[in-house]
């Protein structure tokens, strides 16, 4: 074989490699491409429901404050009832004191706990 034969052979390989190179890295920049626009897809996605964590979270919280305060009211509420109960017991005693027609054998129809 002549010499210019061999290079230009020698030429079309190096030729042909680097065509190859070159569509394999376009391949490579292609496929990464379409994996960040589904990784930016992906993160959306993760936004979306990182948002709706945080409303559900936030729902949830408030639900709880309310509960909260309902069970303090509520607490308060019977902690009154209770106090007026006293009161109405007391006064039930004091009018069967006062009273010359009251039988102090007799438990007072008034009271809440007889």
């Amino acid at each position: 074989m002549d010499t210019a034969v061999i290079v230009i052979v020698v030429v079309v390989a190096l030729v042909l490699l680097a065509a190859l190179a070159l569509a394999a890295q376009r391949e490579r920049q292609k496929r990464h491409e379409t994996r960040r626009e589904e990784a930016g897809e992906i993160r959306r996605e993760a936004e979306v429901h990182d948002a709706r964590a945080q409303v559900a979270g936030a729902e949830a919280a408030e639900r709880d404050a309310r509960a909260r305060r309902e069970q303090a009211v509520a607490r308060e509420q019977a902690a009154r009832a209770e106090e007026h109960g006293e009161q109405a017991d007391k006064r039930y005693r004091r009018a069967a004191e006062v009273d010359p027609d009251a039988d102090p054998d007799q438990p007072d129809r008034h009271r809440r706990d007889g």
